[in-house]
């Protein structure tokens, strides 16, 4: 009997060409965009937070679970490979040695058993002697053992490897090449053993599926860590944006609470300071702006008394005109219509002076509007340049004075800037009475048009010495506005400036007669 031993070179691996499935999908739909309209978390500081916390979350424990089990069942596999491997070794080391060479089938079979009966699992082991082949389980798959093995095992003459599926089960399958004992030659005995992975691929299924479950509750928690960071994150600035929208409501006292050293910190200090300038600027404007008041009002006042001896002075020279030389004549009826304008500017600037520091009162009575207006009409000459359509019976209670300086105002802008016909309605419905004020001229630009109403506007500034202040429609709004009403300027569609004035028939409670 020829002595025979096992030699084992370098192991190498025969892997066999991984799977692959193919999968059909129909085409893609599109999907519809999303709007956040109407859902206003949806696009929240605190939505972004928490979402932004989760995903990192996801992403964070997904990466470790791949490369966690990814680990875990490389060390699993290398353990049960390297295991086998060695028991498969030792026991063919010593059992080898009692086969006589050349070997029959029944002295495979025989081997085969010994073997695998000495193995832990009693896995399936094949004796293959050139043509001869052995097995322990006569019924066992062969074609676990591939080509490919067998050719490493041959060729190599070294311990191979080679994991294969059969039937969704993995198994490893270990060949050896046995050699004589005395000058290594290669005897022809080859020794194939079959082991199935199960055990090994239900552990690191188990590990995947521990870990797997393990990532909902690390999910909830980092959701709520991100509610109560977003808490603490939003609070300052929830804060700020309240102190911001009383600030625009006008409530320059608001500060806010600066806590901490942090950027949001900062952004609050800052919005302190600015609101601290804020405060300091519109009090000193305020304080300009009442001493400018006071000043329009005392200058105005004090005009009064020597502008009273000026008019009349100027009256007995505009009456006694006819009787000077033409030079001296003509210089007096300047001062008389220059001194009239003057008083004019006075009284107006005196009048808003009232409305300013809300001096102005209200003298209500029941009044027909078409007659107050005809009777404004008629007090300054104007029937028969305005086309009048003014309906009896539209009762309100107005204060009839200055509904004349309203109707003043608008007619005789009408007349010196509009063209002919200018045309003057009244109509009521749904509590309020408009009167309508249209010419036929060129009409009011669009800076006209925002800026009618300011005081000593003038739409065309290069008319320095035009008879009017400035002020008509400014102090026309302001009593318009003093009955609970108000004026409205805008362009016919035939061309044409139109203002609409709107009074309520009911006085309202906010003015006192």
């Amino acid at each position: 009997m020829t002595p025979l031993r096992t030699w084992f070179g370098p192991r190498t691996r025969t892997r066999t060409r991984p799977r692959t499935r193919t999968r059909t999908t129909g085409p893609r739909r599109p999907g519809r965009p999303s709007s956040g309209r109407g859902r206003p978390w949806l696009g929240s500081l605190r939505t972004r937070l928490v979402v932004t916390f989760v995903l990192v979350t996801l992403t964070g424990s997904a990466t470790a679970t791949v490369l966690a089990y990814r680990e875990a069942r490389t060390a699993v596999l290398k353990r049960a490979q390297d295991s086998f491997q060695h028991d498969l070794h030792d026991r063919v080391t010593r059992i080898a040695p009692e086969v006589d060479l050349p070997p029959t089938e029944r002295g495979l079979t025989e081997l085969a058993e010994r073997v695998s009966e000495s193995l832990d699992g009693a896995p399936v082991v094949v004796g293959r002697y050139r043509d001869l082949q052995g097995t322990s389980d006569g019924l066992a798959d062969r074609t676990r053992i591939t080509p490919e093995l067998r050719e490493a095992v041959r060729t190599r003459d070294a311990m191979s490897f080679q994991r294969v599926t059969r039937h969704d089960t993995p198994y490893l399958v270990v060949g050896t090449p046995v050699t004589f004992a005395d000058d290594g030659r290669a005897s022809g005995l080859e020794i194939y053993a079959i082991t199935s992975l199960r055990p090994e691929q239900d552990d690191t299924a188990a590990l995947l599926s521990a870990v797997r479950n393990g990532v909902v509750p690390v999910v909830l928690l980092a959701a709520l860590l991100a509610l109560l960071s977003a808490r603490a994150v939003l609070r300052p600035v929830r804060d700020l944006g309240t102190a911001t929208r009383r600030l625009a409501e006008g409530d320059l006292s608001i500060r806010v609470a600066v806590k901490g050293r942090d950027e949001l910190a900062n952004l609050a200090q800052d919005f302190n300071e600015t609101a601290d300038a804020l405060q300091s600027s519109v009090s000193h404007l305020s304080e300009q702006e009442e001493r400018a008041r006071r000043f329009v009002a005392d200058v105005s006042h004090e005009l009064r008394t020597p502008l009273a001896a000026m008019t009349m002075v100027a009256t007995v020279l505009d009456e006694d005109a006819d009787q000077l030389p033409p030079d001296t004549a003509r210089a007096a009826r300047t001062v008389s219509a220059e001194t009239a304008r003057l008083s004019r500017l006075v009284d107006d600037l005196m009048e808003m002076s009232r409305f300013d520091s809300g001096a102005a009162r209200l003298r209500r009575a029941d009044t027909d509007l078409g007659e107050a207006v005809r009777a404004s009409l008629a007090l300054r000459g104007w029937t028969d340049e305005v086309r009048a359509e003014l309906p009896d019976g539209v009762r309100a209670a107005v204060d009839r004075r200055r509904v004349d300086v309203i109707i003043a105002n608008l007619v005789g802008n009408a007349l010196r800037h509009g063209a002919p016909p200018v045309t003057v309605s009244l109509a009521s419905g749904a509590g309020a009475a408009t009167v309508t004020v249209a010419d036929h001229g060129p009409g009011l630009s669009p800076e006209a048009l925002a800026r009618v109403f300011d005081r000593f506007y003038k739409a065309d500034s290069a008319r320095t010495r035009s008879e009017g202040s400035g002020l008509g429609t400014a102090i026309s709004l302001e009593n318009a506005r003093l009955h609970g009403g108000t004026i409205e300027a805008a362009n016919g569609p035939a061309g044409g400036a139109v203002f609409t004035l709107r009074l309520p028939l009911d006085a309202p409670g906010r003015t006192s007669a």
